[in-house]
């Protein structure tokens, strides 16, 4: 099966933008809801749903009217904090026995950020410093506690590196944020090493390569900075952070300043957020995204991080309001309005979108660009999806796989198949071992009845390496249907079906194999069941063919489908 999934090839477009429409809970639950139980049922509800502002409304209600029950009262401090409302997070912090260890140490990180943020810098260290908040939030103090140190004027403490016994990640960014405390304290020797030493990580990542070369700019070595960004674009072209620094560099533009300690204390909070993200800890990663937008509300890249959550919460009012927060002039913007076209997208709204990404692909950054090509695909504009996408070919000095690949599906949707079959095969050329692109290429081969050995041992590999994809279990299976092997085309496309049991193409060829072994009953049975699955036209309109005629896929008009 010749499936593009082209959200997963262009994560810089994408990430986050796979969000379902939920209902908002204040709204359907409030008429009926007569009870602090109801409440605080309505609020349980309503944070497993990823509705925190709802939560904290049911919540607030319930403990007000149980007269701070401890259970309420946490949940509720929960809710407030996810919400954002760090203040009312603060002032509802659990400390008694009641409460579960992990949220009193949540609730101290909370209050100490709260101090941070009120200036009452002394208090903050002395709640962070130590071991009084250990796991799971053991991190985030550590790496927040130097810069309430540096807040407070207690040059000593800020320039201890943080560390966490067994702790790479901390061991990192803490070296990073000791990096930049050195600088603050004029010790440029020291700063520079740290900074070396977090490049040469194996944590390596922009953000070390972005604060080291502000860094050689704020000292006058430019040629320096130059060297450095143009080493890391060699590794990762796409990145749009070192671009611009870049930029800014060759164009002899001031450096940035260096980063405040609010600024510099909410980096520190970003990282332990990321973390929890990639170990699908959701609620620990938007705690943290909340607390360090207290510090630095104008954090752009949390912003986007907020909506990310939210939207992959089904709560595309939040994402929305997130995704909307950085400016034009902010790097994360032309993101940022990517994700937030693709909330309406998903929701069924493509004028919306498709305004929005026009809007984000005329900031000129790649991000957005790559946004319209991929909505244009998915609206089958695929023409006009080439365009844009031959443009980004054309100013790369070594395109990535992935553009080639997206342009290669556009042509071929487009009728321009030798257009298309180069650049799947270019792609193909650069990223050998990828599964979706195996598949792409060789099931376009095999549906042509093109290099069908080839395509065989393609989709054979695609297989290999993501056995449960239906996709593609269809396609090894279509394969042995065109070499005339009949009976293990049914055995692979049996398969297919029972890995995705809705689609429709897969049960039209399902139909096809069983009807070339005899099974002609049950050939019928998943033609009809092909219409009852929305089957695009060509689909619909073979299938009906198959059945009208009497003759399954050796009637008249059925000559090499195209399914």
């Amino acid at each position: 099966m010749r499936r593009s999934l082209l959200s997963a090839v262009l994560p810089l477009v994408l990430i986050g933008g796979c969000a379902t429409t939920a209902p908002k809970l204040a709204d359907s639950l409030s008429p009926g809801i007569a009870s602090p139980y109801g409440r605080f049922l309505a609020g349980e509800a309503a944070l497993n749903g990823g509705h925190s502002a709802d939560a904290s409304k049911y919540f607030d209600q319930a403990r007000t009217e149980t007269g701070g029950d401890a259970l309420v009262s946490e949940r509720a401090f929960t809710a407030a904090l996810l919400a954002g409302d760090i203040d009312k997070a603060a002032t509802l912090a659990p400390t008694g026995d009641q409460a579960s260890d992990s949220t009193k140490r949540l609730g101290k990180l909370t209050v100490a950020v709260k101090a941070l943020a009120d200036g009452k810098a002394k208090d903050a260290y002395a709640l962070l410093a130590g071991d009084s908040i250990t796991f799971p939030h053991r991190a985030a103090a550590a790496l927040l506690a130097p810069w309430a140190a540096a807040e407070a004027g207690d040059v000593d403490n800020s320039l201890v590196k943080p560390e966490v016994h067994g702790d790479r990640i901390v061991a990192y960014f803490g070296g990073l944020g000791q990096a930049l405390l050195y600088e603050r304290a004029k010790r440029y020797d020291e700063a520079e090493t740290d900074y070396k030493a977090a490049l040469a990580g194996v944590a390596r990542n922009e953000t070390a390569t972005v604060a080291y070369g502000a860094f050689l700019e704020r000292r006058g070595r430019r040629p320096d900075a130059l060297k450095l960004y143009d080493a890391s674009l060699a590794e990762e072209p796409s990145s749009a952070a070192v671009k611009a620094a870049r930029a800014r560099t060759a164009a002899g533009k001031t450096a940035p300043p260096e980063p405040t300690i609010r600024q510099g204390a909410a980096l520190a909070m970003i990282t332990p957020a990321a973390i929890m993200m990639s170990a699908k800890q959701s609620q620990f990663a938007l705690a943290y995204l909340r607390l360090a937008l207290k510090l630095d509300p104008e954090r752009d890249e949390a912003w986007v991080m907020v909506g990310d959550l939210m939207a992959a919460d089904g709560d595309n009012a939040g994402a929305r309001e997130a995704y909307g927060k950085p400016k034009p002039s902010s790097l994360e913007y032309a993101a940022a309005q990517s994700k937030l076209a693709w909330t309406y997208q998903n929701a069924g709204d493509k004028e919306t979108a498709l305004k929005l990404a026009r809007a984000a692909a005329a900031s000129g950054q790649e991000s957005g660009r790559l946004t319209l090509a991929d909505l244009l695909r998915a609206d089958e504009k695929f023409a006009e999806s080439a365009e844009i996408l031959s443009s980004l070919i054309a100013e790369s000095k070594t395109p990535d796989w992935r553009l080639l690949y997206a342009r290669g599906v556009a042509y071929e949707r487009t009728g321009r198949w030798s257009q298309g079959e180069a650049d799947l095969k270019a792609a193909l050329a650069a990223s050998p071992d990828e599964p979706e692109l195996l598949n792409y290429l060789g099931y376009s081969w095999i549906d042509r009845g093109e290099h069908l050995k080839d395509a065989m041992a393609m989709v054979e590999k695609a297989v290999a390496s993501d056995p449960r994809s239906g996709a593609m279990v269809d396609s090894l299976g279509w394969a042995y249907y065109r070499l005339g092997d009949y009976k293990k085309a049914v055995e692979k496309l049996e398969e297919a079906v029972e890995l995705e049991a809705g689609d429709p193409e897969i049960n039209n060829h399902l139909g096809d194999a069983y009807w070339k072994v005899g099974r002609r009953d049950e050939g019928l049975f998943q033609w009809r069941r092909v219409l009852t699955l929305q089957p695009d036209a060509k689909i619909k309109a073979d299938a009906e063919a198959k059945i009208a005629s009497a003759a399954g896929p050796d009637g008249p008009t059925q000559k090499i489908a195209e399914h």
